[in-house]
């Protein structure tokens, strides 16, 4: 008899757990579309003043343009440059070196194509953007709608979506496109050095000659294109998380967590998208 009562314990233990899980499921799920919705709102908001107000206050944006392009792209070159050569040295020339080992040299520039150009290279380059640039502008943002000094700007007249997204939105979109076409040569360049260093008997002329053999123009295309919306993707999730709701001080670390974590989601979403259609 007690057998019986434990069995039936567990079994209903068991089917609690399961819909407490399958609850949880539902609602995350739930709140990944509430997001979405959210985000391709505030996207289409930012588009339409983008469009609407390209003329409007140029002196003061263009200066605010440029800065931020200073912001994400000249002062994260260093930090490019050593995770491109880390990256060439680490990825690129080991696997010089193991093509040319197992007698597969004509193979280096399908795969450092495939690899490197096409996914290693807009990713890294992203992370990157997202880790220093991405976060600091949710603190930003944050820190200025707790301070009250949004509604200031709406009270003095000022789109703040204007004034403190448009800039922020296109320096940190065309600044990836810059930085990850940086990271990308110097990755290449690390790697042949990589394998200069082990002895690969491989010349430069043969090695540029197989990229470039190897390399279509839709690989142009697909590399502005995919760099352009990571970040666009980045500022625009880290400049809603920063502006779209009320926050306090101590809420703006739980907005910058939001947004990192959204921004990988949605970058590894549209890389899924781009690869479908390359394979395609």
């Amino acid at each position: 008899m007690s057998t019986r009562v434990d069995e039936s314990s567990f079994w209903a233990a068991s089917r609690g757990g399961a819909g407490l899980a399958a609850s949880k499921i539902g609602r995350s799920f739930l709140r990944l579309i509430l997001v979405a919705r959210d985000l391709g709102a505030f996207f289409l908001i930012t588009l339409a003043v983008m469009i609407t107000k390209s003329n409007v206050a140029s002196k003061l944006m263009h200066p605010m343009m440029r800065r931020e392009m200073t912001r994400a792209g000249v002062r994260l070159l260093p930090m490019a440059a050593f995770m491109a050569l880390g990256l060439g040295f680490l990825v690129i020339g080991q696997t010089v070196a193991l093509l040319t080992r197992v007698g597969a040299q004509e193979l280096t520039g399908t795969i450092m194509v495939a690899v490197v150009i096409r996914e290693l290279g807009p990713a890294v380059t992203a992370l990157l953007m997202l880790s220093k640039i991405g976060t600091a502008t949710v603190i930003e943002l944050g820190t200025s709608r707790a301070l009250g000094e949004v509604e200031a700007l709406e009270a003095l007249g000022i789109d703040p979506v204007h004034y403190l997204v448009v800039p922020r939105v296109c320096g940190m979109a065309l600044s990836t496109f810059a930085l990850t076409v940086y990271s990308i040569l110097l990755s290449l360049a690390g790697g042949y050095l990589f394998a200069f260093l082990q002895n690969v008997p491989l010349t430069p002329g043969v090695y540029l000659s197989q990229i470039a053999d190897a390399l279509k123009w839709s690989d142009f295309t697909l590399l502005a294109l995919k760099t352009a919306v990571f970040g666009g993707v980045i500022s625009m999730t880290c400049c809603y998380e920063g502006l779209a709701r009320p926050l306090t001080l101590g809420e703006v670390s739980e907005a910058t967590t939001r947004a990192v974590m959204q921004s990988v989601v949605l970058c590894v979403l549209f890389d899924g998208i781009f690869l479908i259609q390359t394979l395609i």
